[in-house]
């Protein structure tokens, strides 16, 4: 689809060389018939004015004029009244190449139980767009340019405190490194924990099916290991053994499983880190959704010399807005600095002053507790959906975050509920997505509940219900 460009110029780079003996006639029209043909210029862009693009090139207009004129009659333009020249739909060289396809879009679900993703219709459009103004208002000129790349003080100094109040961790602004998104998060952790001589990282398994964050640990030249989890959390004795310098955890609500890390285990954490001379890279990616009672706080308030917590705004609010925060313990701080320098010189300003309004004023808090009650009662909805339609499937997981686990029963399969369910437009997730072996068994699926009201949710699983079921 081509860009419907606004105002009465849209800029075009055109080349006249006036030391050549050919006339700036014939090499305007060759450029522009040459900028349609290789995809330059697209079917229905609009090109100059002829006024303008003769005061861009320093021709005269007649000339522009002449060179429209001939390329309407060679139907590589169209003119309509009121609408301007654009490129006619012409068969250009850039349609014949194959890196010009475009791969066909996966087939959309008429309900999907997708993971990892909340209910972004319920954004908080009006106080986002409140918290911007305030942004641009108050925001110090000085302030606009290249400021600490640990992030602006404001922000840091909120969020410290909010971490503080709701996670228990032991947050210092100054020890804040602001960051674009989980992603970036872990990227400044794994070549912070490198520049201290780490090769060895541990995961949880079943853990991240995003392997592109594994990908470039091994790339990078760090070793990757599975470490096994079990209804207490991750196996610290397992861990232990396989001699990793470092691991990236869920503890509050392990993905995907759902469990959370048992007092003891965290303990046993404590103890491996100083023991070992180890470090965790902590994800507390939803741990604002629990729904039966008052989530657990951070490992790294146990441990802040030892853990890199990682914290965002993807499922409190949106992933669009690419906002996360890392609390770094101080021995490595400068080293994550460091390198978010390196990376971007600093995540967007307005962006961050907005943020720290938000949480401030008591919106952000606001949302969360709106969307608990959301989330929740979608939860409950899969849970009496199940019960009435495939008692024979259980549920595992904390009352927490946006998805739960679906225990098939024996003589159900993942990959045939998987393609089942896809053949009547519902769309699940099967657990061995997220196994390091991409073991198939014990059978389960992971039921995504962000982004489907209560009675697609009903409706979905009494669409599949005999495929849960069984024979």
């Amino acid at each position: 689809m081509s860009v419907d460009w606004s105002g009465i110029g849209p800029e075009l780079l055109l080349q006249l060389d006036r030391s050549l003996p050919e006339p700036l006639r014939v090499q305007l029209l060759c450029g522009v018939r040459d900028a349609i043909r290789d995809g330059r210029l697209r079917a229905g862009e609009r090109l100059p004015s002829s006024r303008e693009l003769a005061r861009q090139l320093d021709v005269s207009r007649g000339l522009v004029q002449e060179t429209y004129e001939q390329l309407l009659a060679e139907g590589y333009l169209t003119s309509r009244s009121g609408s301007g020249t654009r490129v006619a739909a012409v068969h250009t060289d850039v349609e014949d190449h194959p890196a010009a396809a475009v791969a066909p879009a996966a087939p959309r679900m008429e309900i999907d139980f997708t993971v990892g993703v909340p209910d972004l219709a319920s954004f908080p459009r009006a106080d986002w767009a409140w918290a911007l103004r305030e942004a641009i208002r108050t925001v110090p000129t000085a302030d606009l340019g290249y400021l600490d790349p640990r992030g602006h003080p404001e922000l840091r100094r909120v969020l410290a405190g909010y971490v503080r109040r709701v996670r228990a961790a032991a947050a210092d602004p100054a020890h804040m490194v602001i960051c674009s998104g989980f992603a970036q998060g872990v990227e400044l952790a794994r070549r912070a924990l490198q520049r201290v001589g780490v090769r060895r990282i541990a995961f949880e398994d079943p853990g991240y099916s995003d392997r592109t964050v594994l990908t470039a640990m091994t790339e990078a030249g760090i070793e990757t290991v599975a470490v096994p989890v079990d209804a207490a959390g991750i196996d610290v004795a397992a861990l232990a053994a396989t001699g990793a310098q470092a691991v990236l955890l869920t503890p509050a609500h392990q993905w995907p499983t759902g469990v959370v890390l048992s007092p003891q285990r965290r303990q046993e954490l404590v103890a491996w880190v100083h023991d070992h001379d180890g470090y965790v890279v902590e994800d507390d990616y939803d741990a604002e959704f629990r729904y039966d009672k008052e989530p657990v706080g951070v490992v790294q308030g146990l441990a802040p010399q030892r853990v890199l917590m990682i914290g965002t705004t993807s499922k409190a609010l949106a992933p669009g807005l690419r906002m996360a925060w890392l609390v770094c313990p101080p021995a490595l701080t400068d080293a994550v600095v460091a390198e978010k320098l390196v990376a971007d010189r600093g995540s967007p300003v307005l962006d961050q002053v907005a943020l720290a309004a938000l949480i401030s004023s008591g919106r952000y808090d606001r949302q969360l507790r709106r969307m608990r009650r959301v989330y929740a009662a979608r939860r409950e909805s899969l849970v009496e959906a199940l019960r009435e339609h495939a008692p024979a499937v259980g549920i595992t997981g904390l009352a927490a975050g946006l998805h739960a686990v679906a225990h098939l029963p024996p003589g159900v399969t993942e990959v045939d509920v998987v393609a089942g369910a896809a053949a009547r437009s519902v769309g699940v997730t099967a657990m061995a997505d997220y196994r390091a072996d991409g073991a198939p068994d014990p059978a389960q699926l992971v039921l995504g509940l962000g982004t489907l009201p209560e009675r697609a949710i009903r409706s979905g699983i009494a669409r599949i219900a005999d495929l849960l079921s069984g024979p």
